[in-house]
């Protein structure tokens, strides 16, 4: 089957950022700046009431705000710079060599980007760096309650896309994001570096492509 869309991930890959350490890193300087010891974040999050999940929609941005605000006592003016600095962790850098192989791709296939994400994502990145105006498709968890590598959400950009699955192929970081759009019928690469994953979508296009979208 040829293929005809290319799905990206974006934290990771299209924008520079490691997603397991970020916010350990940004909630650290904030005890540091408030004098509180390692770890007195979580401790009082883990009293707070439970807050539901960012990824699925369950916790919007305001109710985020002020959940952070409580756990570490700050005024309005700290929460508005708490909250300006998660976004440009969140965000991190574009990755512009990849940007630009992905958007040049788009006069022959469809693009979507499949994100597992948190409310003001699309506010935020959109801004940055312009991902609505870039894709066919822009599939964030929190806006549709799916997040990978549950296979609903693969099924679910598939049909936005409408194409069938073995006519996509997927870059993301995560190893079990991949499998699981393997799984799906998606043709997924693990993405390492830029490079490397400019060359294998090349090859992928390559063997099973005809053109035009």
């Amino acid at each position: 089957m040829s293929i005809k869309a290319v799905v990206f991930d974006l934290g990771g890959v299209l924008e520079m950022t490691e997603d397991d350490t970020w916010p350990e890193v940004w909630i650290r300087s904030w005890e540091d700046r408030l004098g509180l010891t390692a770890g007195a974040f979580l401790e009082g999050l883990a009293r707070h009431e439970p807050v539901g999940n960012a990824a699925t929609g369950e916790l919007s941005e305001p109710r985020m705000r002020e959940i952070y605000a409580d756990v570490l006592g700050l005024d309005e003016q700290q929460a508005d710079e708490l909250m300006a600095e998660m976004w440009d962790a969140y965000c991190g850098e574009l990755d512009r060599d990849l940007y630009d192989f992905f958007a040049s791709l788009g006069a022959d296939y469809k693009l979507a980007i499949v994100s597992n994400s948190a409310d003001g994502a699309r506010r935020e990145e959109g801004r940055r760096f312009g991902f609505p105006d870039l894709v066919d498709e822009l599939v964030y968890s929190h806006e549709v309650g799916l997040a990978k590598p549950d296979p609903a959400i693969y099924a679910l950009t598939t049909e936005r896309l409408g194409v069938q699955p073995d006519e996509v192929v997927f870059l993301d970081d995560r190893l079990d994001n991949v499998e699981a759009a393997n799984a799906f019928g998606w043709l997924g690469v693990v993405h390492t570096d830029t490079a490397s994953s400019i060359d294998a979508i090349k090859q992928i296009l390559a063997d099973r492509t005809r053109p035009g979208r």
